[in-house]
């Protein structure tokens, strides 16, 4: 029995060493040692975490190139259209119709720059029209809990920092229905049946009281979406947990248990809202108002969309305010990166728009790119200036597109491959085999193995010595 069990020891232990080194693991279930486990997991999600925002780094690196490849084209058309104004000061050797197919070619390429500040996207996300990043800020969390923009309202970029003003017109209602049966006090019992809640069925004994089927109406809310309430003297009350029309719900009584006999059907209202903001900026005047309704892709009555999905998430304290109420602030022109594997590790890169009528503004009182005209020797000399400061601000924003690339986001990279490093390393000391030492461990559980099956064929065999003595 000695052997025996010693044999069993050695081969319990040859498993696990197996194991271990046909796994490359050291820990291969929680058993093998409980606290290396714990910490081993903590490590493999960070790890995962910063292989995540090393692939977020570089998205942000193409994200910058795109915008920074856009704005070099725009630096060459701001030099020939610099050419061509410099041309058109000429007036001593050019004739009128040379001077006026100078501007026709400067319209379009004035006409080119705004094509590419309006068109310029990294997958469908515009970059130089000012609206790439719009962050949305909640500023009433008692009648809001997110807000959501993604750079279109109204049909039309936002390019503009703004107000969200919310007015709700329809308020959320959650679908409720009232049993027809009453019942004095909770301790009344009810009638012996079944009825069933959203296809869930419900079976009751006439032992049951009132409070015993609420009781088991809300320990199946989980599943039903439904709760349930009593008040002495009136009918259970049933309440979909949900506002809107995704907490709609049947309720099937075929023993008149809570209800009348048959299927009754209960609904909720979705929410709905008129969501104002400054559309394209106080002095070009303008607010645009969207209507957003709750209830959209199945979600809950108080999330309100709009068709461009943009969201807003009311409380239940905005969803009962009839008056109209700021909500938050959208600030346009801040492309937010997570950089990092944990929270609030993030990096932001403003890119403002680009659009000829936002470059070479107050330079030349009344003048902006896209209207200066060099077809009079004053003009020519307004057109220089105003090109001049173009090409100032088109040089600037690459220039910190290119810092925020090399200074942000690259060293970035580097900083996160050299932490990645060590967090495997120290993951590995902990999670993986050592080869080496195992390999040892395995021949001399071989060994001890082999010897324990020959010790016990030995020890088996000392009842034949003595049998035959009595021979």
């Amino acid at each position: 029995m000695n052997a025996l069990r010693n044999v069993g020891a050695t081969g319990s232990e040859f498993a696990k060493s197996i194991t271990k080194l046909s796994t490359g693991l050291r820990i291969n279930s929680a058993a093998d040692d409980p606290a290396g486990l714990i910490i081993s997991e903590n490590f493999r999600a960070q790890i995962a975490g910063i292989d995540q925002a090393i692939r977020n780094n570089q998205d942000a690196v193409n994200f910058a190139k795109t915008a920074e490849g856009a704005l070099d084209e725009v630096n060459r058309l701001l030099r020939d259209a610099r050419s061509l104004a410099v041309a058109a000061g000429n007036t001593g050797t050019l004739s009128s119709t040379q001077i006026q197919a100078n501007q026709s070619q400067l319209n379009s390429i004035v006409a080119s720059i705004s094509r590419i500040a309006e068109q310029t996207q990294y997958g469908t996300k515009k970059l130089l029209d000012g609206s790439a990043g719009v962050q949305a800020s909640v500023t009433s969390s008692a009648n809001v809990g997110s807000m959501y923009f993604g750079g279109s309202f109204n049909s039309a970029a936002i390019t503009t920092s703004s107000l969200v003003t919310v007015t709700v017109s329809t308020a959320a209602t959650r679908a409720s229905l009232t049993g027809s049966v009453t019942f004095a006090a909770a301790t009344t019992t009810v009638s012996a049946g079944t009825f069933a809640i959203n296809g869930r069925s419900f079976t009751t004994s006439s032992s049951m009281t009132a409070q015993d089927v609420v009781n088991m109406i809300n320990d199946a809310s989980g599943s039903t979406g439904v709760s349930a309430d009593f008040a002495a003297g009136a009918g259970i009350t049933l309440k979909a947990v949900n506002f809107g029309s995704v907490g709609n719900f049947s309720l099937s009584d075929a023993n008149g248990v809570l209800n009348t006999a048959g299927t009754t059907a209960a609904t909720g209202t979705d929410a709905i809202a008129s969501i104002t903001i400054d559309a394209n900026g106080s002095t070009a005047g303008g607010l645009a108002t969207v209507t957003f309704t709750g209830g959209r892709n199945g979600s809950n009555g108080l999330v309100l969309s709009d068709s461009a999905g943009n969201t807003l998430s009311l409380t239940e304290t905005g969803n009962a305010t009839t008056a109209a109420f700021t909500a938050g602030n959208l600030s346009v022109g801040s492309s937010s990166f997570q950089v990092g594997a944990n929270a609030n590790q993030t990096a932001n890169l403003s890119l403002a728009n680009f659009a000829a009528s936002e470059l070479g503004k107050n330079i030349v009182s009344g003048k902006n790119l896209s209207n200066i005209d060099i077809t009079t020797s004053s003009g020519a000399t307004d057109a220089l200036q105003v090109l001049d400061g173009a090409i100032s601000e088109i040089a600037r924003a690459r220039g910190e597109i290119g810092s925020f690339q090399r200074n942000v986001i690259d060293s970035n990279i580097r900083a996160l491959g050299v932490a990645r490093e060590n967090l495997s390393a120290t993951e590995s000391s902990i999670r993986d085999t050592d080869i080496a030492n195992e390999m040892t461990n395995f021949t001399r559980l071989q060994i001890l193995q082999q010897s324990g099956l020959a010790v016990l064929a030995q020890a088996n065999s000392s009842p034949q010595s003595v049998l035959s003595l009595l021979g």
